[in-house]
């Protein structure tokens, strides 16, 4: 994936006519797509929780993810603003403040590409843009390939639970972005037949629904500091269940990649270390 984005990165081109050259982050995600799409250079703010690629750290922040400060946004003097259409009412309030926005929907694979599409056009990357599509979907489809004639194994992955306990469960369901991720890596996600794609579930569900691998990342939605000895005491958790089929099988894993949670060009990423937790035998 690194090769993927700087082979993208030394495609840009320089800023022409007509082209936004100062350009707003409402989301990590965005935040991503710009640097791979080579318009990092452009990026004036972004929000706090943007950390990857390590440069975006720097640049001035705009609030958090959920409450962006209208009047910093404005203060930045954007050409353009790239907000999620999941943000609350987000972009009617930015362009009711006579700011050029644009629209992004990653919610999905599908939203992925759609998003960097309408990035690049917008920045006048489009090139770059349908370069970066194509590269992200072939990796994926290389990937669906590997795993494609393996038995699919039953699989949860843990979003959110209450520290220290495994109570208060919050698990990738049907319509989440993870449950794609993780179907291309033949994992069967064994809360796919819920209707909200993070839902809650009690324990007892878990159990008797008995997975195979458990991906945990329920005590780690801060991913920067965290050790293996912090891993290895979700690990522990976990043991305290010894009837679960992923015990048994030690596969259990706590994860701390902020790329299972952020929908974007590392995409790859993800669907590459769900394949090597769900099928070592997969050899990627």
């Amino acid at each position: 994936m690194v090769k993927l984005l700087a082979s993208v990165l030394c495609a840009s081109a320089a800023i022409g006519a007509g082209q936004p050259g100062r350009i707003v982050s409402t989301s990590p995600s965005i935040t991503e797509m710009l640097y791979a799409l080579g318009l990092g250079a452009r990026v004036v703010g972004v929000t706090t929780f943007c950390h990857y690629p390590p440069e975006a750290a720097s640049k001035p922040k705009i609030g958090n993810y959920l409450q962006p400060n209208l009047e910093t946004i404005v203060a930045l003097r954007p050409d353009l603003v790239v907000a999620e259409v999941s943000g609350v009412r987000r972009s009617e309030h930015l362009s009711s403040l006579k700011l050029n926005v644009i629209d992004v929907d990653d919610a999905t694979i599908a939203g992925i590409y759609d998003s960097i599409q309408r990035i690049g056009r917008a920045a006048g990357a489009l090139e770059a843009a349908s370069a970066l599509v194509a590269r992200i979907r072939g990796a994926l489809d290389q990937i669906r390939e590997r795993t494609a004639k393996l038995t699919p194994v039953r699989v949860v992955f843990v979003v959110g639970r209450a520290p220290g306990r495994i109570e208060e469960l919050v698990v990738a369901g049907k319509s989440s972005y993870l449950d794609e991720v993780m179907a291309i890596a033949s994992g069967n996600n064994i809360f796919r037949d819920t209707i909200a794609p993070y839902p809650k579930v009690t324990l007892e569900e878990l159990l008797a629904r008995n997975p195979e691998v458990i991906v945990d990342m329920g005590e780690m939605a801060q991913t920067t500091g965290v050790t293996e000895r912090d891993k290895r005491a979700v690990v522990a958790l976990w043991n305290r269940f010894p009837s679960l089929a992923a015990v048994q099988r030690r596969r259990v894993f706590a994860v701390a990649s902020d790329f299972f949670m952020v929908p974007g060009p590392r995409v790859v990423d993800a669907a590459r270390e769900f394949a090597r937790m769900f099928h070592p035998e997969a050899g990627l």
